[in-house]
């Protein structure tokens, strides 16, 4: 995949495009949908994909303020590890199997990634054996996500990705907005599923950028400030 630097010179035709991005609405982040919006405009997106934890709420909150930039995913963590998902309709609830959680987002029509598949450092990557029983029926992988603290990780996933001929999702994994963009892709322009996944293969990679493991300090206080104010939701 070629690199190109910012500004993106390949615009209007080609989109910024962020595909793992989280909200208020996970229980490890506290950025508002407003907050998280007025961040991708300082930054240039085009388009993100909010992927909150086994919920829409927030991708769905963002999308009635912004639905030119904003399509509506959700990070399922499955009984084998997490899926990631765009174009979802219908919230898809955590701990079903992969394959009951892939045939829900088919029948929506959705787009269908795998999230850090090989970082084991966090609670949702995958077993080798259980990603392969899945690979026919996924579009992609994150073969780049930001907040991979190691870079063999990214690697795995991307040599993953060749051998089984698999296209790659770059995103910044972002709970605070100032991740946004860290990891992002030009990609043409693409309005539902069937488009992104013709448009992946012309991907153009932005600029990437690992985050620092501070940010996981931002997770964890999130989560804490969540509990203390007995609200899952804080102002």
């Amino acid at each position: 995949m070629k690199k190109i630097p910012i500004p993106n010179p390949l615009s209007p035709n080609y989109q910024l495009t962020d595909f793992h991005v989280h909200t208020i609405y996970s229980p490890d982040s506290l950025t508002t949908p407003e907050k998280l919006l007025a961040a991708c405009r300082r930054k240039g997106m085009d388009r993100i994909i909010i992927t909150d934890h086994n919920t829409i709420r927030g991708a769905q909150e963002a999308q009635a303020l912004d639905p030119k930039m904003v399509i509506v995913g959700e990070e399922i963590m499955t009984t084998e590890g997490e899926i990631l998902a765009a174009f979802v309709q219908e919230e898809i609830p955590a701990g079903l199997t992969p394959a009951e959680t892939i045939v829900r987002l088919n029948d929506q029509g959705a787009f269908i990634s795998i999230s850090h598949p090989f970082d084991i450092r966090r609670k949702g990557h995958w077993r080798a054996e259980n990603l392969l029983e899945i690979v026919p029926q996924i579009d992609a992988i994150e073969t780049f996500n930001a907040r991979c603290t190691l870079p063999r990780f990214n690697r795995q996933a991307q040599q993953f990705a060749q051998q089984h001929n698999l296209s790659g999702t770059y995103g910044s994994d972002a709970h605070a907005a100032f991740e946004i963009g860290r990891g992002a892709l030009y990609l043409p322009i693409f309005n539902d599923a069937n488009s992104l996944r013709g448009a992946l293969p012309q991907a153009i990679s932005a600029p990437l950028r690992l985050s620092s493991p501070m940010v996981y300090l931002f997770s964890r206080y999130a989560v804490w400030a969540k509990k203390r104010s007995g609200s899952k939701f804080p102002d």
